[in-house]
């Protein structure tokens, strides 16, 4: 008996080495004890949401350790600040508090993720005191912080009323589907779903299951697969491979990372549906997109909806010139691009987005773009390889990657490598066009394959989940791989 406890204990502890992701095999049993609990309290809202909210913050335990704490200090300060700003009754009073959300927040999130940044831009990283300092990145930090700070904002604004349970609040704060990658939610759409009756319907179970389904293989079998067997490999060192190489390499990259974020998203919307809470879509096609503008309507939306309604509209938006909407833009993606990462690599490419915003605006090509079919095709061509090249410098790890793969391309290219590469790589070769191809395929077609799993009887859904789990293990590598967004 004391052997199995302890074994049960050192499979609920955290391990740094093996935090808890989606697609590790202890999620499985977590969620399946959750979604029984959860049934459980179904008629007790508040034992569910409290109930939900201990689970929520195990989650983050097993995925940070010791760290679960931000995120109830920060749903704590934020919970007092919005209740301070909505009773203060001047504009004074109000500032105070919101500014005191705003330091906190930011200030949490400047310290975990940007202190080594800041001193090494200033040549400090190295030298006493600094070079004893070892600070861990909690996953997710950039995510939680975002959408608790929307919060008060948006009571500062006169949008949103205070949140009068703690416990519902830190509940939106922590909601593990979406807690450490998103999509980032705003409290005007989660909390009012905390206390409304909760009727899962045959349609969303079928839903959810795509999306679970949908998420999992775009993960577990295509992205992490790619990235490991040859991703990985030309990045590591470019200048040993042909452009040809760095070329596909690119391509692949482009859609490992999608279908790394957007697999994250797909399952955190499934497995919340399952629980009863309907989350935003964050992504729609992005490769499909005719413009950069376009393609930050389809990317990422949560966030850059977060951006243009906390950052781009405050600064001004559109409404204060030409020269200024430019500025706004830029500065925007500039601080979207340091958001993603704590390296100057990401800044530019948050600037070479903001500046391609920009270009498209003042030339007015998304209205260009929409006159025939060979704009729409020029328009889509020319959009998808700004993106890829712009991911040159978010993926390299230094600068001299980064030039060593745009050398090699340009100066190195060797075409005729093509055919051995996929002779060489043929599995790969597969799983990127099946992952493009994906990617293309008519809503109705996707509509249909919803349908079809919801009107499966019970033994044949498990029936598939079984198959997708046995298809997810024969590619799974030695090691559980992390979301690519973890890091931010």
């Amino acid at each position: 008996m004391h052997t199995i406890l302890v074994n049960l204990w050192e499979q609920l502890k955290y391990h740094p080495d093996a935090p808890m992701l989606f697609n590790s095999s202890f999620f499985m049993f977590f969620f399946l004890f959750v979604l029984v609990f959860n049934r459980l309290f179904a008629h007790n809202k508040k034992a569910k949401v409290i109930f939900l909210t201990i689970m929520s913050i195990y989650f983050y335990y097993k995925s940070s350790g010791i760290y679960f704490y931000l995120v109830i200090i920060s749903s704590m300060i934020d919970y007092f600040t919005g209740y301070k700003i909505a009773l203060s009754e001047t504009k004074s009073q109000k500032k105070k508090f919101l500014l005191l959300s705003l330091f906190t927040n930011l200030g949490l999130l400047g310290y975990f993720k940007y202190t080594f940044f800041i001193l090494g831009t200033f040549g400090l990283r190295n030298t006493p005191p600094f070079n004893s300092l070892n600070i861990f990145l909690p996953v997710g930090i950039s995510f939680f912080t975002f959408q608790s700070m929307s919060y008060t904002i948006d009571i500062y604004r006169g949008k949103l009323k205070p949140e009068k349970n703690f416990i519902d609040f830190l509940f939106f704060v922590s909601f593990f589907p979406q807690l450490v990658a998103g999509p980032i939610v705003r409290a005007s759409d989660f909390l009012p779903q905390i206390y409304q009756e909760k009727f899962i319907t045959k349609a969303d179970i079928g839903r959810a299951m795509f999306l679970i389904i949908a998420g999992l293989i775009k993960k577990a079998v295509i992205a992490d697969y790619i990235s490991i067997n040859f991703i990985d490999r030309i990045f590591e060192f470019p200048a040993r491979h042909t452009g040809v190489e760095n070329l596909l390499a690119l391509y692949a990259y482009s859609l490992q990372i999608y279908c790394d974020f957007s697999g994250y998203s797909d399952m955190a919307i499934g497995l919340a549906l399952l629980l009863g809470f309907r989350l935003p879509d964050n992504f729609n096609s992005p490769y499909k997109s005719k413009t950069i503008t376009e393609l930050w309507k389809r990317w990422h939306i949560s966030l850059s909806t977060w951006l243009k309604d906390y950052l781009y509209i405050p600064l001004g938006g559109n409404r204060k010139g030409k020269f200024n909407t430019y500025r706004n833009l830029l500065l925007t993606m500039l601080l979207g691009g340091l958001w993603h990462g704590a390296a100057w690599r990401f800044v530019i490419w948050g600037g070479m987005h903001g500046l391609a915003l920009a270009v498209e605006r003042f030339f007015k090509i998304p209205k260009w773009v929409e006159k025939n079919f060979i704009t729409k095709a020029t328009g889509w061509i020319v959009t998808f390889h700004i993106w890829l090249f712009t991911l040159i410098f978010f993926r390299s790890q230094t600068y001299d990657t980064a030039f060593q793969v745009i050398h090699q391309i340009f100066f190195y290219f060797k075409g005729e490598v093509f055919w051995q590469w996929v002779t060489g790589y043929p599995l790969i070769f597969a799983l990127i066009i099946l992952g493009y191809l994906s990617h293309y395929i008519p809503l109705k077609w996707e509509s249909n394959i919803k349908q079809f799993l919801t009107n499966l009887p019970l033994p044949a859904k498990a029936l598939a989940f079984t198959i997708v789990i046995w298809i997810v293990a024969q590619f799974k590598s030695a090691n559980i791989q992390p979301f690519i967004y973890f890091q931010f």
